[in-house]
């Protein structure tokens, strides 16, 4: 269950830091390596540098755009122990779109690198850069002085009142994640000290940590799944973690996973597909849970994976509102009672302690029994605050105290949770729900997926005159034609309505993507449109 006392965030960072004073916590790929005294003491300095002379005391609400790094991490920790609201920005957005979200929630400064800025520059108008390098030379001896002897020496409680930390509500905004706006516009997602806390919680009940546990943090930190498990774990947990900047980078993940030793690898279905091309079995031959989330875990790339690595995958389940875990299946090998009771192959698991489910008639909202599939309905202490200055969307996303989800699921007896697709990804064809993931799945046992393992096709809907929606095949480049596809979706014993016609295949160069890896299906449904200028959308 979530703690009553959210300063437990920050007395569990101070600890964990504390408890590796001369053993690595956080490394990265450009070869920085702190300590845990050093991550608390480089996060004190900076928070008086930035007290003193970038930050005015009423600018609640930082942004920050930096990749999965240790510097990220301690401009992170340095901006919440100074009771700031943080905003991890997604470098993958159009800078238009970035200073959209700047404006909604008031930031003033954006904290990055100029390294960074080298290899994905930005220019934004609705906020001013501060470089990390350019506060490295304004640290005096009495910032690193002072900074030490409270990270070091100073006792919890005195420091966390020093701080402003030793009393906080529960309810107070913590950090504020943009949705990654695969569906339409980014929306603000705000989460509360209780909200982090109990997902924490929520999230030692699966992983299960142990003290020598090595992080593998590749997970984008403005992605939900990255900001708790690979920033906010990693800090209030006795582990290493080990940062790198493009978890596409395959050949540096494996590098890095077999020099650490690494156990925990957090990914998405995406990112493992290019590991699985370029990593070998010695590189991820410490690994002993690979977390899979963002998006559905395709069946052949699990057994691709498992037969490569000898590694089963688990799947979690959640959404940026919940903070993000709403359920996971919990590794086999750190069951600590009956494994059959927390992990269902072909499920995203059971829901964590403190969540609860319950799944309506998507029509009519009448709750359906157990097995049946239907709208998926979530809540618990991880659930959001609401969005930031929308009423409106808020109101649309929560029922009753209940998160909509959007997810079409079954539930069974055991509260494991079957996902079926998003409610939003269906076409409404002659009247019957034709689901967008099934002709997905078959597509990609016909297609495969491309070099880098992305795959090579997306379904996607536009209204048709007669029969209401008809299906629409974004693709790469195939050396298979479209007839050929449809012939092999209808022996795969697709029913009819789930085959597109001849006429509704559209090649693309590559997919758009947005975000942790996740295709931008708003993206898609627009090169749909392109490619049917005639089609008025509704």
């Amino acid at each position: 269950m979530a703690t009553s006392n959210p300063t437990n965030l920050f007395s569990q960072v101070i600890a964990a830091c504390r408890a590796r004073p001369g053993r690595t916590k956080i490394a990265d790929s450009t070869g920085a390596n702190l300590t845990g005294v050093d991550v608390l003491v480089r996060a004190l300095v900076l928070r008086r540098i930035l007290r003193r002379g970038f930050l005015t005391p009423d600018e609640r609400t930082v942004a920050l755009l930096l990749p999965p790094s240790a510097a990220g991490v301690v401009a992170n920790l340095a901006l919440a122990l100074d009771r700031r609201v943080t905003v991890n920005l997604n470098y993958t957005l159009k800078a238009e779109v970035l200073d959209g979200c700047l404006a909604r929630a008031g930031v003033r400064h954006v904290l990055t690198s100029r390294s960074f800025l080298d290899k994905v520059p930005y220019e934004l108008k609705n906020a001013e850069f501060v470089y990390l390098e350019d506060l490295r030379d304004t640290a005096s001896p009495l910032d690193k002085a002072l900074a030490y002897a409270q990270g070091r020496m100073m006792p919890v409680g005195m420091l966390l009142s020093a701080l402003g930390l030793h009393d906080l509500p529960e309810n107070d905004l913590f950090t504020i994640i943009f949705t990654s706006g695969t569906t339409g516009t980014p929306k603000g997602v705000m989460l509360s000290y209780g909200n982090i806390t109990s997902n924490l919680e929520g999230v030692d009940h699966v992983i299960r940590w142990t003290g020598d546990d090595v992080v593998i943090g590749v997970l984008p930190f403005f992605h939900s799944f990255g900001s708790t498990i690979t920033i906010w774990a990693v800090l209030t947990r006795d582990v290493t973690a080990v940062y790198h900047a493009n978890p596409l980078d395959a050949q540096i993940v494996g590098r890095l996973t077999k020099e650490w030793r690494g156990t925990i690898l957090p990914a998405t279905p995406m990112f493992l597909r290019a590991y699985l091309r370029r990593c070998s079995p010695e590189e991820f031959s410490t690994l002993a849970v690979v977390a899979v989330g963002a998006e559905r875990m395709p069946e052949a790339l699990e057994r691709e994976f498992h037969e490569k690595y000898g590694l089963e995958t688990i799947q979690g389940y959640g959404s940026t509102e919940m903070s993000p875990l709403v359920s996971a299946n919990v590794p086999v090998n750190r069951a600590r009672v009956d494994p059959a009771q927390w992990n269902r192959p072909g499920t995203v698991g059971r829901p964590i302690p403190g969540v609860v489910t319950k799944v309506i008639d998507p029509d009519t909202g009448v709750e359906l029994p157990a097995g049946e599939p239907g709208l998926l309905l979530v809540n618990g202490p991880n659930r959001m605050l609401g969005y930031l200055d929308d009423p409106s969307a808020t109101a649309d996303a929560l029922r009753d105290g209940w998160y909509i989800t959007g997810d079409i699921a079954a539930v069974d007896e055991q509260g494991f949770i079957a996902l079926k697709d998003r409610q939003s990804r269906f076409a409404q064809i002659a009247g019957e729900m034709v689901p967008f993931g099934a002709v997905e799945d078959a597509l990609l046992a016909i297609l495969g997926s491309d070099d880098s393992g992305s795959p090579r096709a997306v379904v996607t809907a536009l209204p048709d005159d007669r029969r209401g929606e008809r299906l629409i095949v974004v693709h790469t480049p195939l050396d298979i034609a479209p007839a050929e596809i449809i012939d092999a979706l209808a022996k795969r014993n697709l029913p009819n309505l789930y085959l597109p016609g001849k006429e509704s295949f559209v090649e693309v160069p590559a997919l758009p993507t947005i975000g942790a890896g996740k295709l931008d299906l708003k993206g898609v449904k627009e090169l749909a449109r392109l490619a049917f200028p005639s089609v008025t959308p509704r």
